[in-house]
């Protein structure tokens, strides 16, 4: 195994592209025709948030994006834009594509691991958050003015 993937966090990057691989599968072959339609409606719109959210992440970081949690060498700060509102954009975006997926798709099995795919990013936010504070001396500071996922809660 190459020494730079886990020193950079790669098995991070593999435990999220497995959730995702079998939420993904999950809705497809596990779901049930006869559920609520505002689930459904509730599935559509948090992926359209998701995707946005998503979206407004990678426009934010630009150059700085990378799959693993540790930063690039030439990193720099981003504080600006939906970085402004949440920590992790990218992760909530990927959680809120993943539930609403699962809604759509009406598979309670996809949902439970969605919400497992949650306490996944949590920790895995955890995780890069270390690495950010040493090589930002201000995140610690930026850590008390901004929420992790959900602007002003969480």
């Amino acid at each position: 195994m190459n020494k730079d993937f886990v020193q950079r966090g790669g098995w991070w990057v593999v435990g999220q592209v497995l959730l995702l691989l079998a939420i993904a599968i999950l809705g497809v072959f596990c779901h049930r025709p006869s559920w609520p339609m505002p689930l459904v409606i509730c599935g559509k719109a948090l992926f359209v948030l998701s995707t946005s959210c998503g979206l407004a992440g990678l426009r934010a970081l630009g150059r700085n994006l990378t799959p693993f949690p540790k930063p690039v060498l030439a990193a720099t700060f981003v504080q600006h834009g939906i970085y402004a509102l949440i920590r992790h954009p990218l992760y909530t975006a990927v959680f809120g594509a993943a539930a609403g997926w699962s809604l759509v798709w009406r598979s309670w099995p996809a949902l439970a691991v969605s919400l497992f795919l949650a306490v996944f990013l949590d920790a895995k936010a955890r995780y890069e958050e270390r690495w950010l504070r040493q090589k930002f001396p201000d995140y610690a500071g930026y850590e008390r003015r901004v929420r992790r996922f959900i602007p002003w809660f969480y």
